[in-house]
């Protein structure tokens, strides 16, 4: 297991007497008695007033009218701090005059001890990427009553989703609205072209390969949308008998971050080459026709893993790119794919069981096993979105720390 670090600089005290002024900085010092000392660019001081003219305090959000016309070069004419009170005063060569309080200011210091305790404790919180050989250990099990009852609970699983990327939920009724509520206490479910909800099992002629009773490859799901599901759900209704219905499950981050450093020329392909994805059929009176071009591996702006696209069955035979890089793709993709394997885990749910797991970041896949009128699998699946995923932990988070 290792942890996604977040890249930074290690922070230097600025030096305010720089002899080019106009490549600095401009800073305000601002002195605590208590704590370490803050910096803060004078531009981003005047965009954030607090006063009345400048801030909605119902909606915390800033009022528009500075940015009509905004003046960039505004500057600080003088400013104090009321050690007392600790607020800081600031009137500015417009005509303008702002104070801040050290609590806001603390909250918003710019310094990198502060920048990655907010990233990691409020934004989002670190991953820590792992093998299948470390499946176990990273493994954990809460209990569907405890998540529908307590919001302890509910943050501990979401939290442990977010960091790892997989959560078991366990002893979950053999019922039919199950995922319905469990998304309720999150927010809500995210519909898509298969619905709010899908089922899956086998059914002879199925237009998706996921209904078919034969091996289902790694993959993520519906990397053909651009606005891909975040968090997948699987509820076991009933499990094959059979030797088959094995789950698969790889962190491919782990893997792709593994590619970075072993074939780093193939992992720079995975990262730049586009591939069509496509999802074409029907879903009772629905039809449709999805397509979405992407890389396999999705890179933030600090370089960093935020997506991975993979589905055979879903991969376009149309490939849009030059044929050069045709070649160079697929053998690249050969690396990941038997990688994937190499560092995947395997384990098979029970009735009752809620596999939920980051469908940007994990693949996920099963055996094949024995459908007949004895012996029935079934799943039931819905997704929610990161988005409301990270929201409902802040509120969590807000909520804990007022208590």
């Amino acid at each position: 297991m290792f942890q996604a670090e977040r890249r930074d600089v290690a922070y230097q005290p600025p030096k305010l007497s720089a002899p080019k002024e106009q490549d600095q900085p401009r800073l305000v010092h601002v002195p605590d008695p208590d704590r370490e000392d803050m910096y803060f660019p004078d531009i981003w001081l005047r965009d954030n007033c607090l006063c009345k003219e400048c801030f909605l305090p119902q909606t915390l959000s800033r009022l528009p009218q500075l940015w009509n016309n905004l003046d960039t070069s505004v500057r600080v004419l003088r400013h104090s701090v009321d050690r007392d009170q600790k607020i800081l005063f600031i009137e500015w060569s417009d005509g303008h005059a702002s104070q801040y309080p050290f609590s806001w200011l603390r909250e918003r210091d710019f310094s990198p001890a502060n920048r990655q305790r907010y990233l990691r404790e409020c934004y989002r919180p670190e991953q820590i990427l792992w093998s299948g050989q470390d499946f176990e250990q990273i493994r954990q099990v809460f209990y569907y009553e405890e998540l529908i009852s307590c919001d302890a609970a509910l943050r501990q699983w979401l939290y442990h989703l977010a960091v790892y990327g997989v959560a078991m939920v366990k002893d979950a009724p053999l019922e039919m609205d199950v995922l319905r509520r469990l998304s309720n206490r999150v927010g809500f479910m995210r519909r898509t072209t298969y619905g709010e909800e899908f089922s899956v099992r086998a059914q002879p002629g199925a237009s998706n390969y996921a209904y078919l009773a034969a091996p289902l490859p790694l993959h993520t799901d519906m990397p053909y949308l651009e606005y891909l599901p975040g968090v997948t759900m699987l509820h076991t209704l009933e499990q094959s008998a059979s030797p088959g219905g094995v789950n698969l499950l790889a962190d491919a981050f782990y893997v792709a971050e593994m590619m970075r450093d072993r074939y780093p020329e193939q992992f720079r392909v995975l990262c730049q080459t586009p591939v069509d994805w496509a999802d074409i059929g029907s879903d009772g009176d629905l039809k449709f026709h999805n397509i979405w071009r992407a890389p396999v591996i999705n890179l933030d702006a600090e370089g960093q893993c935020m997506r991975i696209n993979h589905s055979i069955p879903q991969r376009d035979s149309h490939f849009s790119v030059p044929v050069e890089q045709v070649r160079p793709w697929y053998e690249a993709m050969a690396t990941f794919v038997g990688l994937a394997h190499e560092h995947s885990s395997r384990f098979k749910t029970t009735p009752g069981d809620v596999l939920t797991f980051n469908n940007l970041r994990l693949v996920h896949g099963r055996t094949g096993y024995d459908d007949t009128e004895h012996n029935v699998r079934h799943i039931l699946g819905a997704f929610i979105d990161w988005d409301i995923v990270y929201s409902r932990l802040r509120v969590l988070r807000n909520a804990r720390q007022l208590t």
